[in-house]
């Protein structure tokens, strides 16, 4: 299915680390049409490192997300490359220039996109996976009365201690490259991209993944092909600045982190309204299915359910396992019958 891109730019944009941006840049892709009534539509965040074009095989009449039937609207969050990035504006999103993104602001530059450039006030369904998951819990916590159902696939509301380990240790890893200067990178970190993209590579995947070696089916001839071709060139079409930003925007994630519910984490859960799935994989290392079950059971009208997949976090986009595509297929389906 062909997406329509467009950009959206914002004003004088005063983001939640208390900086001001005179200008920012959404950048967003649509698929299907809009109904007269504007009530449907899915809007898909976009997960850590990706872009629309990343996560947009899923969309298709036969796919997880239906065009034909759904309007369906992927913003790509800040950081990510094509939104406004360290990239695209050298003065914003790194912790060490004391511009950085939350998903705050990702979620409300979004609610101005739908509502100022689209006229959409309601939202059938925020579908999202990995960070596109916590995106998408913010939108039901910030936005209760206007989001009917949300699925959160391999996400959690709020990050973890154990989940926040993993995510120093890529930093700290890219950031040991001496291409790092303290502030910027001085020349490509080839370095710290192959330990980043190792370290990466060995918490997406389940261990029963690699004990079976999968990666063979993949096409990859041994398992340093995989985390060569299948993990370290795929991070290095990012630009390292980016992904150190959208790191800050992971470990900031905390729904009840906002002038709303000032901290209170349970009084933020329980205000989501939508019909909730929460799925998780039951081999994800990065959020488990203990962490996400036990969201699950303070969210008012949440369903609780595991993908059964030895693929670890990667089974909730599983665009090289159709099984687990299947699955998620026909749990979505159910959801956005239901009334």
């Amino acid at each position: 299915m062909s997406a329509t891109v467009g950009q959206w730019t914002l004003k004088n944009v005063e983001l939640q680390c208390g900086a001001v941006l005179p200008e920012a840049t959404l950048t967003y892709a649509t698929y299907g049409e809009l109904a007269g009534d504007r009530q449907n539509v899915i809007l898909y965040p976009t997960s850590y490192g990706a872009q629309h074009t990343d996560i947009d095989w899923l969309i298709r009449p036969d796919g997880i997300l239906d065009p034909s039937q759904w309007f369906i609207i992927i913003p790509n969050m800040f950081g990510n490359g094509l939104s406004t990035s360290p990239s695209t504006n050298p003065v914003c999103g790194l912790r060490e220039d004391g511009f950085w993104f939350t998903h705050w602001d990702n979620v409300r530059a979004q609610e101005t996109l739908l509502r100022q450039v689209f006229g959409i006030e309601h939202l059938a369904l925020v579908y999202g996976w990995s960070m596109g998951a916590q995106q998408a819990y913010h939108w039901g916590t910030l936005y209760p009365d206007r989001v009917a159902r949300i699925a959160a696939l391999c996400g959690t509301a709020r990050i973890t201690d154990h989940n926040r380990i993993f995510l120093e240790s890529l930093r700290a890893a890219l950031t040991a490259d001496p291409a790092w200067n303290g502030r910027r990178f001085e020349a490509m970190p080839d370095r710290g991209f192959r330990a980043f993209a190792y370290i990466y590579a060995s918490w997406a995947a389940s261990q029963p993944f690699y004990k079976q070696g999968i990666y063979y089916d993949l096409g990859f001839d041994s398992l340093d092909d995989y985390l060569h071709r299948g993990w370290e060139a795929n991070y290095r079409k990012r630009d390292p600045h980016n992904l150190l930003s959208m790191i800050e925007t992971w470990l900031r994630c905390d729904l009840s982190a906002n002038p709303i519910y000032q901290g209170n984490y349970e009084a933020a859960l329980a205000a989501i309204q939508a019909d909730t799935l929460v799925m998780p994989t039951a081999t994800d290392l990065y959020f488990t299915p203990a962490d996400c079950e036990a969201e699950a059971q303070q969210i008012p009208n949440a369903t609780y359910c595991s993908i059964p997949s030895i693929w670890g976090h990667r089974a909730g986009n599983p665009y090289q396992h159709p099984p687990d595509a299947s699955f998620i297929r026909q749990a979505i389906q159910a959801l956005l019958n239901s009334n």
